[in-house]
Formats: structure tokens, C-alpha cells, sequence
């Protein structure tokens, strides 16, 4: 599953972490001397064991142990582990999305991490702090995401592209004729919609001092978000977006609209950049466009992770491979192999990988964007705001009566499920 078709859907960038000498607790000669003969179990993702084969290797040969890498679905190695990992027949590292972590650490399947500063410093701040619980880490970032605008450069020059969402407003009225579009997006979901909602000051969960969600202050009825909500119902009103890209096959609308030469540009995110390029798309990539009033659109940050299992009995182990895999070395050769952009700082201006279009534009997207909200009461919001922004999409209901039925259907939800914690 991707990153930014919702973890649930979620999706953005930067850069990921050190080596092995600087890992977590020290490792001293006895620590190696028990870990020879060791196996280690890691889920990759799918197709992309390939990015860490080398790596692997070399963690084998340097503690004289095992590792066994198994690819799975990275967004449903959650599922997996809390039948395999009791069973003795899970992994030692696994890799998930960064807004299932609370739910995982809600239910005791990941171990905490302790590695020093200096390496979790090595991360974007976006990228680390998807990784944190309650101020614990559980987990390493070793790639980011996050939505950006492709256009077709056959319909639209780089130079005429408009710089605002208000300008594609009007470029779309001038050119959407029932059958060609200009501008297109996702926005009846909220994990496409939030860009222009909390870009007028609505926003998922407010935070406490210091820095946490807080699940009790909801936004996605403030005065702002209701204000996003008007703007992204006219292009629904005014015809400028398709009746079929609402509802279930919406994505693929969106994007067979796209391959088809028949929108000039559409929001999504990098995991389309093969499938555009096999099309024979002639297509640009940039960061998504401004407001109004000067502030960039806003978009939610996905980030893979590698994390270990609370079911680890080599968890320490486990953890310095963790490590291993995520450092600046690492990092590097993943990318050049997945092209799945790193989260580490010091890669973000590599020329190896700012060559590559799709990952500056997702490193320039990315200093606007925050993580999705990675605790457990985010379950409850997806649902409702879904529902409330399709009503706004269809005409069925104005934003400010839509958002206010899902604040309060998320506000009962998580008093009805998570009130115990």
C-alpha cells in the first residue's frame, strides 16, 4: 500500500541516520560474542528488499550472524505481527507506516528504542517525531513522502503554471469542458483535503507544551478549516472537478485522467512516478501551489520506518540493525535502488538525489507539511471527515454543518474507544 493513499489514506521530505558505532546502548566484545550464531528476521517492503541487500550483508559479516529478509506489504505488517509475533514466527525489525506507530505501541508490539541523540539528530524533525510516543522512540525513519503536483507539460509550460490554488481556480473555469480538465484533486478525503484546510488554520489535533496531540482539541470545524472547505466545494460546484472522482474508484479516475493527456495537473505523490513514466507521460513535478494569502499548501508527511518487534528475542541486536539500516550510508544506497526519498538531513541537498525531479519536490513540499497524527485517536477522524467532505464535494451539505457533524462523531468515537487509556 502506499504511503499517501491513507494509512487508512496518508500521505513527504528530507533525510535518515548513522552508523553502527554510534547505535544505541554500546556493544561490547561479549555483547558480540552472544550474538554469534544469531538469526534476524526483517520484513521489507514489498519489491524493495533489494535497497538493503548490501547492508544485510554487511551486518551479517561484521556480528557473524543471520538475516532473513521477507517482504511484505509495508502498511499490513502490523496485522501480520499481532498473530505471528506471539506465535514465535514474527520479526525482529519490521517497517510500517509512521501514523500506525501509537496504535502499535497502544497494543505492546513494538519495543522502545534507546539510541543517543546524536542519531536520532541525524533525521528530519517531521521524520523522527513521527517515531515518538508519549516522548519514546519506537522507531527509525528510513523514507519519506508527501503529495505534490504533476503536470502534463504537453498542456502546460513550467512558466505558465499558476502559483496559487485561487489561480487554478481560474486557469481551470478557462479550460475544463466536461471531458479535459485543468486542475484535479482528491479533496472529498481529508488526507488530501487538509493541505487547503489547514492552510486558513484548521488542523487534525492541536498539541499540548510539549509537543504531543492532544485527541480532546479537535480542528476540523474551526473557522478555518470551514473556510478550505468553501474553497474546495466550488470547484466541485463549478464543474471544474468530474462526479467520478468522487467515491471508491476516484483514485483511479484522478489518475486515468492524468495518463490520458485529459488534466493538466493533478495532486498525488511520488509512488506515481513509475506508473507516469510507463504511461509516456511528459510530465513535471513540483511543490503544491499557495493560498490566498501567501502560505504554501500544506500536505501530510508519510513515513516508513524501521522498527522492532516487541516479540524480539534478540531485541538488542535487533535494534543496532534497526540502526544500521537507516544510517546516512544506508540511506544512500536505498534510495539509489527504490528511489524512495531519505529521511536524512545531511541527504537532502546530495546531488545523487536532488537529481532526481520527483525527490526535490518532495524535499521542497516537505518544509510545509507535518507527519499524520501517528496516535491512536487519528483512526477516529478519517471516517467522519471523509463522510462530512464528500457531502461538501456532492453539495449535500455546507462545510460548516458537514465538519461540525464529523468533529463531534470523532469526538464520541474516541471518548467511546480510547477514554481508558
Amino acid at each position: 500500500m502506499k504511503m499517501a493513499k491513507k494509512s487508512s489514506v496518508f500521505m513527504l521530505c528530507a533525510a535518515v541516520s548513522l552508523s553502527l558505532a554510534a547505535c544505541g546502548p554500546k556493544e561490547s566484545s561479549s555483547a558480540k560474542s552472544s550474538s554469534k550464531g544469531s538469526e534476524l528476521v526483517v520484513w521489507e517492503d514489498k519489491e524493495k528488499s533489494i535497497g538493503i541487500k548490501d547492508a544485510v550483508a554487511a551486518f551479517e559479516k561484521e556480528h557473524d550472524v543471520k538475516v532473513k529478509i521477507v517482504e511484505k506489504p509495508y502498511a499490513k505488517q502490523i496485522e501480520d505481527l499481532r498473530m505471528d509475533g506471539p506465535a514465535g514466527t514474527g520479526p525482529d525489525v519490521l517497517t510500517m507506516p509512521g501514523d500506525q506507530i501509537g496504535t502499535a505501541v497502544t497494543e505492546g508490539l513494538l519495543k522502545e528504542l534507546h539510541v543517543k541523540k546524536d542519531v536520532q539528530s541525524l533525521y528530519t524533525d517531521a521524520s523522527i517525531q513521527s517515531q515518538m510516543v508519549d516522548q519514546k522512540l519506537y522507531g527509525l525513519p528510513k523514507a519519506v513522502e508527501t503529495t505534490v503536483l504533476f503536470y502534463n507539460k504537453d498542456l502546460i509550460s513550467e512558466k505558465e503554471l499558476p502559483k496559487t490554488l485561487e489561480e487554478w481556480y481560474d486557469y481551470s473555469k478557462k479550460t475544463a469542458d466536461g471531458s479535459k480538465f485543468g486542475f484535479l484533486a482528491l479533496f472529498y478525503l481529508i488526507y488530501y483535503a487538509e493541505s487547503v484546510m489547514s492552510g486558513y488554520g484548521g488542523y487534525i489535533f492541536g498539541k499540548d507544551k510539549d509537543g504531543s496531540y492532544n485527541p480532546s482539541d479537535i480542528g476540523i470545524n474551526n473557522e478555518g478549516a470551514v473556510k478550505g472547505a468553501a474553497l474546495i466545494q466550488k470547484f466541485y460546484k463549478d464543474g471544474l472537478f468530474p462526479a467520478g472522482i468522487i467515491g471508491e474508484q476516484g483514485i483511479n479516475v484522478l489518475e486515468s485522467l492524468f495518463t490520458e493527456g485529459k488534466a493538466a495537473a493533478i495532486i498525488s505523490g511520488p509512488w506515481n512516478v513509475e506508473a507516469f513514466s510507463k504511461a509516456g507521460i511528459n510530465y513535471g513535478i513540483t511543490k503544491l501551489p499557495k493560498l490566498e494569502k501567501g502560505k504554501n499548501m500544506s500536505s501530510f508527511i508519510g513515513v516508513k520506518s524501521y522498527n522492532v518487534s516487541a516479540f524480539s528475542k534478540n531485541a538488542e541486536l535487533a535494534q543496532e540493525l534497526a540502526v544500521f539500516l537507516a544510517n546516512e550510508k544506508n540511506s544512500k544506497t536505498r534510495y539509489e535502488e527504490t528511489k524512495e526519498v531519505p529521511a536524512v538531513k545531511s541527504l537532502a541537498n546530495d546531488p545523487a538525489i536532488m537529481k532526481s525531479e520527483a525527490a526535490r519536490a518532495v524535499t521542497e513540499q516537505s518544509r510545509f507539511s507535518e507527519p499524520t497524527p501517528n496516535i491512536p485517536e487519528m483512526n477516529e477522524i478519517w471516517t467522519p471527515a471523509d463522510s462530512a467532505l464528500q457531502t461538501v464535494a456532492t453539495g449535500k451539505a455546507d462545510p460548516k454543518q458537514a465538519l461540525d457533524q464529523a468533529a463531534e462523531t470523532a469526538k464520541g468515537q474516541i471518548k467511546a474507544k480510547h477514554s481508558g487509556k
